[in-house]
């Protein structure tokens, strides 16, 4: 036997129940859980970059247990079901891609295939556009989600903005702009000045997902792939230290840089 979606809407339903249910999933609520589906998404992400085929499954049916939580608790509301949320995402994904749905159904065909990716990508975001003006009328960046990691936040900010023309029109433009906030950094260090340096950084940090984003880079897996990275030497060093029957505090700064050097060297 193989257990199918709806099986997975009565089990969630059967953890809720207020007689028999399990009282962990009974204390729950909207805001409670999203912690946990935050954890999973990105246990997902790394599950992908790790190239962990053999616990993909896995994490993704964790994360989907997430989303199938938030239908229940919709339901018990009366705000919606699982059905609910099956329906407004087909939708939505249907009016997205008029090219593969002209007629505006899932039955219709003959869509128009020779569109490039830049031709999707500006259809997408124009009716995204347009929902979010049917929806109410608000400010260019009000929808953004305060809940996103600050890298993605930041570069969803920065997206959101230069689709109404407040834009670098080019990348040396934000190059220079990053230099002059590394000279503003400075001046703060000099000065002693925390909340200053703070604010600095920050600045920085914000204009270094600007250059991201106009080098067509993901910043959140740009910083992901190099924390692999360094996580990758480090055990390099921390291998040929274990080998070499040596503790931290018996290695020069030097020795230390040579071996990172060597896990260089190999690729790592």
């Amino acid at each position: 036997m193989q257990y199918r979606i709806d099986d997975l809407v009565t089990l969630m339903a059967r953890l809720r129940d207020p007689a028999d249910g399990c009282p962990w999933d009974l204390k729950q609520d909207f805001a409670s859980i999203v912690p946990h589906t935050l954890e999973e998404a990105y246990e997902v992400a790394d599950t992908i970059e790790r190239q962990d085929w053999a616990h993909l499954r896995d994490e993704l049916g964790d994360l989907l247990f997430q989303v199938i939580f938030y239908a229940r608790l919709g339901e018990e509301q009366g705000r919606f079901d699982f059905d609910a949320i099956v329906d407004n995402l087909v939708g939505k994904l249907i009016r997205r891609h008029p090219h593969v749905f002209p007629a505006g159904t899932l039955e219709s065909r003959a869509g128009d295939q020779t569109r490039s990716d830049t031709e999707i990508r500006e259809t997408w975001e124009a009716i995204k556009q347009q929902e979010r003006d049917d929806k109410a009328k608000t400010g260019v960046l009000d929808d953004v989600p305060l809940a996103l990691p600050a890298l993605s936040r930041a570069a969803k900010l920065q997206k959101r903005a230069a689709r109404v023309g407040f834009d670098w029109p080019q990348t040396l433009q934000v190059l220079d702009k990053i230099e002059e906030e590394i000279a503003e950094l400075r001046e703060a260090i000099a000065r002693g000045a925390q909340d200053e340096i703070t604010d600095e950084l920050g600045d920085l940090m914000f204009a270094q997902v600007n250059l991201a984003r106009h080098l067509g880079v993901d910043p959140e897996a740009a910083l992901r792939g190099t924390n692999a990275k360094f996580t990758r030497r480090f055990s390099h060093i921390e291998d040929a230290m274990a080998a070499s029957d040596r503790d931290w505090h018996d290695f020069s700064l030097d020795e230390l840089d040579a071996l990172w050097d060597e896990a260089k060297a190999k690729g790592l």
